[in-house]
């Protein structure tokens, strides 16, 4: 065989195995993987979505590495450039296979924070996540022949100067750990803090907590803010809670039957919008003589602390009706005044 032929036999082989890992890459990646997807999701097998989502590519990159590895090992070529290009395809396949291991314990963490209500989901997956990354890099360097102590020791001793350039993302990232072990302020929880901004919170991030307001804007939030303010958590420690509605009538009004027709209402009200609270029985209490009327407020229990829009709405609809069926008046605020003056003592005049 002439040195040609030789030459061309060490470059043929080396080919095909590239060309053999490309076209099997491709065959597992669009067909194989593909239709091994559709059978499992269509049999709804749990996590099955977080398994092919996380080995989305890689049956390609698995492919086309042996390839080339095949390839390295049949062309002669010299020692130092083999092992260079060996140690190259063994970093690319253990990262390979630390990002799927990395996206597989963000999504099962995900799935298991779920099924918990109020826990912040993305913050665990994230989490999970740089865990899996961070120690799947040590061990890569470890099999690559990199020694990590040297690595561990030098990222000790620069670990204080991070933290101090990264003062504030640390603060905030361990009170989103503190929001969320302390159980505070979970995620659907209804709080107001001091600064008067007040909603639901959607989301608790490494960095921020998210609150979504009535008007459906969203409120972002540091997390170090959250933890060291004064808020108001209405779901805390039930969601339930009492509306109170201030109401005055007439001093020519019967107090008892007052008392006995605001209820009926306020039994009628909770009937509608929370049934299931019905056992804590509305009430009435007295305030004070106001100037034009006798005072009192409502006591309502409500489901949580949007229903009181719909809860005061209609209690002040079905009241003013139910008054005015019965002959109960709201008097409007009047003030007496009392002038002296020339030809006129103690004269009276009112003013509506």
């Amino acid at each position: 065989m002439s040195q040609y032929q030789n030459y061309m036999v060490q470059w043929i082989i080396p080919l095909a195995f590239i060309l053999a890992g490309l076209i099997a890459g491709i065959i597992g990646e669009k067909i194989v993987f593909g239709k091994l997807k559709e059978f499992v999701v269509s049999k709804q097998i749990p996590g099955s979505e977080i398994i092919f989502q996380s080995l989305h590519r890689m049956t390609f990159i698995w492919f086309v590495v042996a390839g080339f590895s095949g390839a390295v090992i049949t062309y002669q070529t010299r020692p130092n450039i083999t092992n260079a290009l060996e140690k190259l395809l063994t970093i690319i396949f253990l990262f390979s296979v630390t990002l799927v291991l990395a996206r597989l314990a963000a999504g099962f963490t995900s799935i298991i924070t779920q099924r918990r209500e109020g826990i912040s989901t993305s913050l665990l997956s994230n989490l999970a996540k740089f865990t899996v990354l961070i120690l799947g890099t040590l061990i890569l360097l470890q099999t690559v022949g990199i020694q990590i102590t040297p690595i561990l020791t030098t990222l000790g001793i620069g670990g204080l100067a991070v933290g101090l350039a990264l003062q504030n993302t640390l603060a905030n990232l361990f009170s989103g750990f503190y929001l969320l072990l302390s159980k505070q302020v979970k995620i659907g929880d209804y709080i107001k803090v001091e600064t008067g901004h007040e909603g639901y919170v959607t989301d608790i991030t490494w960095r921020d907590t998210t609150i979504k307001d009535l008007a459906n804007n969203l409120v972002v939030v540091p997390n170090s803010k959250i933890s060291s303010a004064i808020f108001i958590n209405y779901h805390l420690p039930t969601k339930d809670m009492s509306l109170s509605i201030n109401v005055g009538v007439d001093y020519d009004s019967d107090l008892e039957q007052v008392e006995k027709v605001t209820v009926e209402v306020a039994n009628e009200v909770m009937q509608e919008i929370s049934p299931q609270l019905i056992h804590h029985q509305p009430y009435l209490r007295y305030q004070n003589f106001g100037d034009s009327s006798i005072n009192f407020i409502v006591y309502i229990r409500i489901n949580e602390f949007f229903d009181q829009r719909i809860v005061r709405h209609l209690f002040i609809k079905k009241l003013h009706k139910r008054y005015q069926e019965e002959g109960i008046k709201i008097p409007f605020p009047a003030t007496v005044i009392h002038m002296q003056g020339s030809g006129m003592m103690g004269t009276g005049v009112e003013r509506e």
